[in-house]
């Protein structure tokens, strides 16, 4: 299946919009194993148990995994995913950017080393740094577009020659011309909910992933009332808020309370938009 067909999947199934982001950090790891980096994969596989019924995607933050020699313990992850939550897809986060056979080579990292259904990837150095990807069938590849960070000021609301902002000829690409397969998502963070409409204005059939609801600001109504559509998915990630949720015996209870809750707020503001 492609990723779009298992992500819809997944939505309908769970009636869920939410995303869970694996971000382990061992310094807030609960009890015995604060601090410990040998006890990611136990930490975030504890985190898929506890939500695997309530996500439509789980996003693995590669760096997490890579600042502390935990690879192998991303792949363990990846495929404890496939075997406990099958048919949930997984979006390894590692916003590459490169051309021709770097590329290729970070193409089949995510796709054949780490088994995952998608890829976020940074669009700032063409199509050729991202036709690599959409050689794999079925495979998706989620651009960055308009992030949920301050600094995306600095290039992503640039104006360019003809009046379109730089964002804007993101998304109006990744719609069209580049989209030779159907395969492409686009990033638009929370907290810019006018930006998620205008976004999907342009992309009215992408897949956007939507960091940022949570610990950084984003509005969870605001977010859907921008962002969906018939027709239009979205895919709303919380990670810290669902992964620390409590430092205590009951932490994975915990995430799943939180991670319900967001789900069911989701699923309000889905109910109650006016698409």
């Amino acid at each position: 299946m492609k990723f779009t067909d298992t992500l819809a999947a997944a939505t309908r199934r769970h009636d869920s919009l939410l995303c869970v982001g694996l971000d382990p950090e061992p310094s807030r790891f609960p009890g015995a194993w604060k601090g410990d980096a040998e006890r990611i994969f136990d930490f975030c596989a504890g985190i898929v148990d506890a939500t695997k019924d309530l996500v439509c995607a789980f996003k693995p933050q590669i760096a997490y995994f890579h600042a502390h020699r935990a690879e192998d313990q991303l792949e363990r992850l990846m495929a404890h995913v496939r075997r406990v939550a099958p048919g949930v897809p997984v979006i390894l986060d590692a916003k590459r950017g490169d051309i021709g056979a770097t590329a290729e080579q970070y193409a089949r990292e995510a796709f054949q080393r780490y088994q995952a259904d998608a890829v976020t990837l940074s669009p700032f150095m063409g199509f050729d740094s991202i036709e690599p990807y959409l050689r794999w069938d079925g495979k998706g590849a989620i651009l960055l577009c308009r992030t949920s960070n301050p600094g995306g000021d600095d290039l992503q609301a640039q104006t360019l020659q003809g009046g379109e902002k730089l964002y804007e000829r993101i998304a109006r690409l990744a719609a069209g011309e580049w989209n030779r397969g159907g395969q492409l998502g686009l990033v638009v963070g929370a907290t810019y909910p006018a930006e998620i409409a205008r976004v999907r204005e342009l992309a009215p059939t992408l897949p956007l992933l939507i960091p940022g609801v949570g610990v950084q600001g984003g509005d969870a109504e605001a977010t859907v009332r921008a962002g969906l559509r018939p027709g239009g998915p979205i895919v709303v990630n919380s990670s810290r808020a669902v992964l620390y949720a409590s430092a205590g015996d009951d932490w994975a209870a915990a995430a799943r309370r939180v991670a319900d809750a967001t789900r069911r707020q989701l699923g309000v503001a889905a109910a109650t938009s006016v698409v």
